[in-house]
C-alpha cells in the first residue's frame, strides 16, 4: 500500500514541477467532463421537476388533445392540421356520454394577452385561460382568496376572473383585487378570487395567468386566438383509470362520427405518458451533451499523450538513473500510467464541480429544483480514469522500454 501511495505522490510533484503544462492538460479535461456533468446535472433536475409537477395533479388524470402534447418529431403535420377541432359541442357532448361521477372538466389557452386596470397594464404576456367550475378539481392550482368559478358563472356567461400573483403585482401593488375590475382585450372582468403563487418552471412564469368562464373564453377570444378545448377527466382512484380512458375513447369516437374501421382523431395522454414523453425529450439532450462532452474528452487524452511523451523524452536521464539502480520495467510503467491518471483525475474531480454548480444556477434561474444525480458523477469520473490509463499506456511503455545507457 505505501509503495502505491509513494507512487501517487512521485506523480503530484511531477505535476507541480510542470505546471503550465499541466494547466493546459487539465484544461481539455475539465471541459470535456463539464460538458458532460452539466448537461446531466441540469437534465436531471429538470426530468425531476416536471415529474414532479406532473405527481401533483394525480396519477388518475389523463388528457384529451387534438394533437399530441409533445411531439419529437417524424409525425404526419398534415394529418393533425386536418382534425377538426376539438370545440364546445364536443366537450358538452363528451360529458353527456361519460359517467356523471366523473370529474371532467375543459380547458382553453391563448398566450400574450395583455390584462389592464385603470391606468395600469401588465405586459403582452400573460396566460389567459378559458375553464369551468370543475378545473379545480383536475389542476394543481388553488384558489388563495375569493372564490373559484362556479357552474352558474359558466351558465350565465359571467364576466368574472381570477387571476395569479404576477398579474396583482404589475396592476394592483399593494391593494386587494378582489371585486375589481380588469379589462381584456378592453372587456370587462370583475376579480372574484387570486391563485396561490407557484413560482417559475423552466423559466416559464406559473402565475402569469387570468382565469375566466370557458363560454366567455370562446365567445369573445376564441375566433382572435384559435384554440382547442383541451379535454381533462379525473378517474376515482389508478385502478379505474385504464377503464376510464377506454370509456373515454369510445365517447369521442360516437361523438365524432368515426367508422369502427377509422382510427381516432384525438389523443389520450395520461400523466404517465406526458412524462414518459418529456423523459425521452430530456434523454436526448442528455445525450447530446454525453458525447459533446466524449469528444472533447478524445481531443484531451490525444493531447495528453503527446504532452506525456515529451515528458518522457525530457526525463530521459531520470528514467536512465532509475533503472541503473535497479528500477525493474514495471515500476517505471506503473509510475507513468499513475501520473497520467492523476492527472486526469485532477481535471475530471473540477470538470465534476463546476458541472454541477453551473447546473444548479442554471436550475435556479429556470425554476428547477436542484438534484444532484450521483449516476453522471460516476460516468464523469469513470471516463476521467479511463482516459488516464489509455493516454498513458503509450508514454508509460516507451519510458519502460528505455535503455539505461
Amino acid at each position: 500500500m505505501e509503495k502505491y501511495i509513494d507512487t501517487i505522490r512521485q506523480a503530484f510533484d511531477s505535476i507541480r514541477s510542470q505546471k503550465l503544462r499541466a494547466f493546459f492538460t487539465l484544461l481539455s479535461i475539465v471541459i470535456g467532463v463539464f460538458a458532460i456533468m452539466f448537461a446531466g446535472s441540469l437534465v436531471t433536475s429538470i426530468d425531476n421537476t416536471v415529474k414532479n409537477q406532473i405527481e401533483e395533479l394525480g396519477q388518475s388524470t389523463f388528457f384529451i388533445y387534438r394533437i399530441p402534447n409533445i411531439m419529437m418529431g417524424g409525425h404526419d403535420w398534415r394529418k393533425y392540421a386536418q382534425r377538426s377541432e376539438i370545440n364546445l359541442r364536443v366537450f358538452e357532448n363528451f360529458k353527456k356520454k361519460m359517467d356523471p361521477s366523473v370529474i371532467i372538466t375543459g380547458m382553453a389557452k391563448s398566450m400574450g394577452m395583455t390584462i389592464k386596470h385603470n391606468d395600469k397594464n401588465t405586459d403582452p404576456d400573460v396566460t389567459l385561460a378559458g375553464t369551468d367550475d370543475n378545473y379545480f378539481l383536475t389542476s394543481n392550482y388553488d384558489v388563495q382568496e375569493g372564490r373559484a368559478l362556479t357552474s352558474s358563472d359558466i351558465e350565465y356567461k359571467r364576466n368574472v376572473a381570477i387571476i395569479g400573483n404576477d398579474v396583482i403585482v404589475k396592476i394592483f401593488p399593494g391593494e386587494n383585487p378582489i371585486g375589481k375590475e380588469i379589462k381584456i382585450n378592453n372587456k370587462p372582468f370583475t376579480v372574484i378570487g387570486t391563485l396561490k403563487p407557484k413560482g417559475a418552471i423552466l423559466g416559464q412564469s406559473q402565475d402569469n395567468v387570468v382565469m375566466i368562464p370557458l363560454s366567455q373564453f370562446l365567445t369573445y377570444y376564441a375566433s382572435d386566438w384559435y384554440s382547442d378545448i383541451t379535454i381533462i377527466v379525473r378517474a376515482p382512484d389508478k385502478i379505474a383509470l385504464p377503464y376510464l380512458v377506454d370509456e373515454a375513447v369510445g365517447a369521442m369516437r360516437t361523438v365524432r362520427n368515426l367508422k369502427p374501421w377509422q382510427e381516432n382523431d384525438f389523443e389520450i395522454e395520461t400523466n404517465e405518458s406526458l412524462a414518459d414523453q418529456f423523459s425521452s425529450l430530456t434523454n436526448f439532450l442528455s445525450y447530446f451533451g454525453f458525447f459533446s462532452g466524449l469528444i472533447a474528452l478524445i481531443a484531451a487524452g490525444v493531447g495528453i499523450t503527446n504532452i506525456m511523451l515529451i515528458t518522457v523524452k525530457e526525463r530521459t536521464r531520470e528514467i536512465g538513473i532509475r533503472k541503473a539502480v535497479g528500477a525493474k520495467k514495471r515500476w517505471i510503467l506503473t509510475h507513468f500510467i499513475s501520473e497520467t491518471i492523476v492527472l486526469t483525475m485532477i481535471g475530471g474531480l473540477i470538470g465534476v464541480l463546476l458541472g454541477i454548480v453551473a447546473g444548479g444556477l442554471l436550475g435556479l434561474v429556470a425554476g428547477t429544483s436542484f438534484s444532484l444525480s450521483t449516476k453522471w458523477i460516476i460516468i464523469s469520473l469513470s471516463i476521467s480514469l479511463v482516459l488516464g490509463l489509455i493516454s498513458g499506456v503509450m508514454p508509460a511503455y516507451r519510458a519502460a522500454s528505455l535503455d539505461p545507457v
